[in-house]
């Protein structure tokens, strides 16, 4: 299943115009989008906010992710008076044709939310670290002004919107069903005598990624169309309902 690498801002002297900062609310987001990739099987690791994006990029680099995310909100002035210009850029670097796929999807999706979706665009570049040095395909998103109060409060007060929106356009990404977050339940696999499998998609035909013992402990975080996204150790993805019992 697909592993990402998640990077909200770390910039905590950004202030926003209604209160709060850009690190303050793009981790919120991230913080939300978190049952929304587990109730979809897609793995993730993330920065802190001690950190800064040359240390993000550097931590990515240390391992293999499918993609990087790095969530920001602009300003377009001094952040002493109130900004004019509004909207949401998804920036890509130019020669990556899986990242200028992300960032559209990415647009696409915001679109549906953001109360100017003409305002929604997306743009190639090669001056931003995020988007240039990552080893995967990147996308960063600016999401709003917070040097604007009507984009500043759409921001505090959709969070999760927003990050349930991310969330649906990365399985668009991936290619997998969007499925809503749920409470988490345990389960214990009820095969009459062979492994369990657990598949990279909720289908007969979805490849196996590994198999679950009869009487195995598994933790279910979604349902969809007869199938269970699980999560088993260091493995997440789909498997059967009918041989899961909730517990």
């Amino acid at each position: 299943m697909p592993i990402i690498f998640l990077s909200p801002s770390t910039q905590e002297y950004n202030p926003y115009i209604t209160g709060g900062t850009e690190e303050l609310y793009m981790n919120r987001i991230a913080d939300a989008m978190e049952p929304y990739l587990r109730a979809n099987a897609i793995r993730w690791n993330r920065n802190t906010p001690d950190m800064t994006a040359a240390s993000s990029i550097a931590l990515a680099a240390q391992s293999t992710y499918d993609f990087y995310l790095a969530l920001h909100s602009n300003a377009s002035g001094d952040g002493t008076t109130e900004g004019k210009n509004r909207g949401i850029i998804a920036f890509y670097y130019p020669t990556s044709t899986s990242g200028k796929r992300a960032a559209e999807l990415f647009a696409e999706n915001l679109r549906r939310i953001y109360p100017l979706p003409d305002l929604v665009t997306t743009r190639a570049t090669t001056t931003l670290g995020e988007v240039r040095r990552p080893k995967s395909p990147a996308v960063l998103i600016e999401i709003g002004y917070h040097d604007n109060t009507a984009d500043a409060t759409w921001v505090s007060t959709n969070v999760g919107a927003i990050a349930r929106n991310l969330v649906e356009a990365l399985c668009q990404y991936f290619g997998l069903p969007f499925i809503e977050a749920t409470a988490e339940r345990q389960g214990v696999v009820v095969t009459q005598v062979s492994p369990l499998n657990l598949r990279a998609y909720p289908a007969a035909t979805g490849a196996v990624i590994t198999t679950i013992p009869r009487g195995a402990q598994v933790t279910v975080t979604g349902s969809y169309q007869g199938w269970y996204t699980v999560w088993y150790g260091d493995y997440a993805g789909y498997a059967s309902a009918a041989y899961i019992q909730l517990q």
